[in-house]
């Protein structure tokens, strides 16, 4: 087995290719430690001390360093990891606990109530993001995940490699903002969640 690397627009990043399926339906984020002890493959990653997130897509794992780490020590111990993992056939979650699909975090200050007279464009936001968005910050090692739309703006979190990222104000606001816009004119803002 080999696994690829490639780099990502954020120089703390990595995005990892083990050549086979990581999840077969969206995404999964691990912003801690303590989240990563759903998954063995993500709690190894976190053991090296050098990692602050790990991220799983659909062939794809993007690690992000700790200030100060450096890859030329901690890409060996990921590639490693993901060696033992891949070859083993390790599952990808503990028994019993949640897997699959990105759920957004609980964020009391983050609940966009959302009107029914804005499904149309709630459904064009989403198709956009699904096959236009989604596609090209997953090329980079990361996912975007809606949180909301109401009066116009919409609400979303970058993940993975994105969240973080140098340029990720960019991507949101010159990227994201405006093909939204351009296809979908009740958008006037994106704004991150």
């Amino acid at each position: 087995m080999f696994i690829e690397t490639e780099t990502t627009p954020n120089p703390a990043a990595l995005k990892f290719l083990p050549g086979q399926t990581v999840m077969a339906a969206g995404s999964r984020e691990f912003a801690t430690p303590e989240a990563a002890e759903a998954s063995p493959l993500a709690q190894a990653i976190f053991d090296t001390g050098e990692v602050v997130n790990v991220f799983f897509g659909a062939d794809f794992v993007s690690v992000t360093a700790a200030p100060g780490a450096q890859w030329s020590a901690l890409r060996p111990q990921v590639i490693a990891i993901l060696l033992d993992h891949f070859v083993s056939q390790a599952p990808l979650f503990t028994p019993g606990t949640a897997s699959g699909i990105s759920v957004p975090p609980p964020e009391d200050d983050l609940a966009v109530e959302e009107r029914a007279e804005d499904a149309e464009v709630i459904a064009a936001i989403n198709e956009l993001l699904e096959t236009r968005v989604r596609p090209a910050v997953a090329g980079d090692g990361g996912d975007i995940a809606y949180r909301g739309f109401r009066d116009g703006v919409v609400y979303l979190t970058l993940q993975g490699s994105c969240a973080g990222c140098p340029s990720s104000t960019a991507t949101l606001k010159h990227g994201i903002e405006g093909l939204l816009k351009h296809y979908v004119p009740e958008v006037v803002e994106v704004r991150a969640a």
